[in-house]
């Protein structure tokens, strides 16, 4: 359930076409490095999936990445969305 998310909701809001988000994601785009980084710091699994604290958790990575403090730094990044179905265990988090 949580690993499709990434797919389903980059493709949900417009980054990719219907049925190209599994592409993206094997072709590297999604990557630290790639041309839209998804979930840098690995997700909610990595965090331990705080329920109840998503939002929060969302906010703060993206706040890091934006001051370029961040571990796992996006470079360059200068916006930052965070998306959380609440609720269902879907949550995706996108810096540029």
């Amino acid at each position: 359930m949580f690993t499709p998310a990434e797919i389903a909701d980059s493709e949900d809001l417009g980054f990719f076409s219907k049925g190209k988000g599994g592409w993206a994601v094997q072709d590297g785009h999604t990557q630290v490095d790639g041309k839209l980084p998804i979930n840098p710091s690995g997700g909610l699994l990595c965090k331990g999936h705080p329920v109840g604290a998503t939002g929060l958790g969302q906010i703060y990575e993206v706040v890091r990445q934006l001051r370029h403090e961040h571990e796992n730094q996006v470079t360059g990044a200068e916006i930052g969305l965070t998306h959380n179905a609440a609720g269902t265990g879907l949550s995706v988090l996108f810096i540029y």
